[in-house]
């Protein structure tokens, strides 16, 4: 398989955590991190940042990414993912090989992940993701709560918590956990024969997965959140040098 190009999304605006993409994590700007991952990746052979964010751009930049400038209509709260990944693809004439999706506000993510997902894209599948064990946050323990009157019932089937109470019973769930998301360039151009349109028909056919474990990825979608991938960070950096924590200094 050829080299792979990572496209970052760094969309400039959210509504849970304005500047999200930007913000300090570990003593450094949030998309710095996913920067890292993609340079560091070996089946990685261009990076590139989409967004509409100057401050993202400048950061890409220092780092040495490609940058595309998103038009407005492709950052807003309703674009897709796909649409967004696509024209920076096009932007940048990428026709050689798969596309990794990496978001900018994902600072914590397994070394090899990245790799993972291309080494089982190169398998036969059409797309791959990261998935993570749902924890207790599992869907049969999921319920509907009356607001008016407070009472409770399942969220389906006749069975409040399908009956089980221990998490050790449950069987195993899994979600995609934002860690990366690897396509082909006919996934991604919608070229899959025997796909039915709709949001998801860029993973193409044949999806397949890579499991990170409970808290090897964290995604970025609140301050809580935030906070939890700065604690983690400079704990890793502590431990790799405890006399020399890492700050974000620009570069270029």
């Amino acid at each position: 398989m050829s080299g792979a190009i990572a496209v970052i999304l760094a969309r400039g605006g959210s509504k849970g955590l304005p500047g999200k993409n930007i913000a300090p994590v570990g003593g450094r700007p949030c998309i710095a991190w996913t920067i890292d991952a993609a340079n560091a990746a070996p089946g990685v052979t261009r990076v590139a940042v989409s967004s509409d964010d100057r401050r993202a751009m400048e950061i890409g930049r220092a780092m040495g990414a490609e940058t595309v400038q998103r038009p407005a209509e492709l950052a807003s709260d309703g674009a897709t993912v796909d649409d967004a990944a696509r024209h920076a693809v096009g932007a940048l004439n990428w026709t050689l090989g798969p596309v990794v999706i990496l978001y900018a506000n994902v600072p914590v993510r397994p070394v090899d992940l990245i790799d993972r997902a291309l080494t089982r894209l190169g398998e036969g599948a059409d797309s791959v993701q990261s998935y993570a064990p749902v924890g207790k946050h599992h869907p049969w323990w999921t319920a509907r709560v009356d607001e008016a009157t407070g009472d409770v019932r399942p969220w389906e089937g006749d069975v409040l918590n399908h009956g089980v109470y221990r998490r050790q019973d449950l069987p195993a769930a899994c979600v995609p956990d934002g860690g990366v998301l690897a396509v082909t360039p006919e996934a991604l151009a919608l070229r899959v024969e025997g796909v039915a349109p709709g949001p998801h028909a860029f993973l193409g056919g044949k999806r397949a997965g890579v499991l990170t474990r409970e808290g090897e990825v964290i995604d970025i979608d609140s301050r809580i959140d935030q906070i939890v991938a700065d604690v983690v960070l400079r704990e890793r950096l502590g431990a790799a040098d405890p006399h020399r924590p890492r700050e974000w200094r620009r570069t270029g």
